[in-house]
């Protein structure tokens, strides 16, 4: 018995002196070598000296958060079940079957219909109705752009083509062209929509 207390406590310590000190030391070290050391991307907006319509208290975002765009003249963010409230993130943990979640699903689509004539509900990707698991999805499929670019034209006016043209230049590829799926990050996006003339 005092063998296996004194194994125990040895392989103890050596986990916490592991875990809370090499193996942080080591993540802290990768984060230190990654751009802005591990801050997250920030983006300062050329509107700085003015009220932006995308966020009209500050002059920098964070592009690996996502964000709430939900007027017209902007490309809508993927959904959040904790309304993209980034000390709670999190998803709804309902499942495809639950009627509450059947139902919020089915008046998002109205909505984005409402809101986007002459699109069929097949056409509209998932990702504009379903909220992400985390809550914070700062990315919409290529699709998902695509299907609001008509939208966006006719409140701004301007060319379709150059909405499309957009819509390609800032397609984020996968990683490695293997892990992953195209996506665009919806808040550099909509700052660009923003510079369009």
């Amino acid at each position: 018995m005092k063998q296996n207390i004194l194994s125990a406590i040895r392989l103890t310590l050596v986990c916490a002196v592991f875990f809370s000190g090499i193996y942080t030391l080591f993540i802290f070290g990768i984060a230190q070598a990654a751009p802005n050391h591990g801050k997250g991307e920030i983006i300062s907006s050329e509107k700085s000296n003015e009220a932006s319509h995308i966020s009209p208290k500050t002059s920098y975002y964070y592009a690996n958060i996502g964000q709430k765009f939900d007027r017209d003249e902007y490309f809508w963010s993927r959904p959040s079940a904790v309304d993209y409230n980034a000390t709670g993130a999190g998803g709804s943990n309902k499942g495809p079957s639950n009627p509450d979640y059947l139902k919020t699903v089915q008046e998002r689509i109205d909505h984005f219909m409402k809101h986007n004539p002459g699109i069929q509900k097949s056409e509209i990707p998932s990702d504009l109705v379903t909220a992400s698991g985390g809550g914070l999805d700062p990315n919409i499929s290529v699709q998902a752009a695509k299907v609001q670019a008509k939208r966006i034209a006719n409140i701004r006016k301007i060319d379709e083509n150059k909405i499309q043209e957009l819509i390609t230049s800032h397609t984020e590829q996968p990683l490695l062209g293997v892990f992953g799926t195209e996506k665009i990050n919806v808040l550099k996006f909509n700052l660009a929509l923003d510079g369009l003339q």
